[in-house]
């Protein structure tokens, strides 16, 4: 997996994986190795696996109690596990007390987050950005001693923003600099966002249209 910030996060993806959209986006970011994984979908690092769910697999695999062994054979084999759910959840059928109890008790019994995506490129992003942080982010340590800090609030608003793809960390300086927080930015116009330096047409239209920021 990658070594050093200038290099592309690696991701192993389960060679079962066919959606084509997914992985074109997943491609322009990251790199990929297909391999047959016997747990999970996406392989991000030794600690970190990702279990891929749309929503009408969520729905079919809590009507069936599925969920609940794939969660702890997940949990028993990586350390940091992850569920992302794909896809408009106002289309299950299920009551939402009964899937919103299922992801609560996921997370109390074994720990495991669920995220939601609106669709196969949103999941792509998501994916990317977390091998990202995994693979190539060298996180400050704190140091009593030496009176070291972690990192600041600024500094995690800038990674945020800057892990979004074609943004990067120049573009993410810069916008914070403007907006002053990842909140200002996400609620800017479209002529606001064309103000910073970089940011096109184009690339302003795009992020306030998929809501990006």
């Amino acid at each position: 997996m990658a070594d050093n910030m200038q290099d592309k996060p690696t991701i192993i993806v389960d060679r079962r994986e066919r959606n084509k959209e997914l992985l074109s986006r997943l491609a322009q970011h990251a790199g990929i190795e297909m391999k047959t994984l016997e747990i999970g979908d996406y392989l991000i690092s030794e600690k970190v696996c990702v279990e891929r769910k749309t929503v009408h697999d969520l729905e079919s695999s809590v009507i069936s109690g599925r969920i609940f062994d794939q969660s702890e054979r997940l949990k028993a084999a990586y350390e940091k596990p992850l569920v992302i759910v794909e896809g408009d959840v106002s289309k299950i059928r299920l009551e939402r007390k009964v899937v919103s109890g299922a992801v609560l008790s996921l997370y109390v019994r074994y720990g495991i987050p669920f995220m939601f995506s609106r669709d196969a490129e949103e999941t792509a992003d998501l994916l990317y950005m977390l091998a990202k942080w995994e693979q190539t982010t060298e996180w400050p340590q704190v140091s009593p001693k030496r009176g070291r800090r972690a990192r600041t609030n600024a500094q995690f608003q800038e990674y945020i923003i800057g892990n979004i793809p074609e943004i990067g960390p120049k573009i993410a300086r810069s916008l914070l600099l403007r907006f002053g927080s990842i909140k200002a930015i996400s609620e800017a116009t479209v002529e606001e966002l064309r103000c910073v330096d970089k940011i096109g047409p184009k690339k302003a239209e795009k992020n306030i249209r998929d809501n990006e920021f």
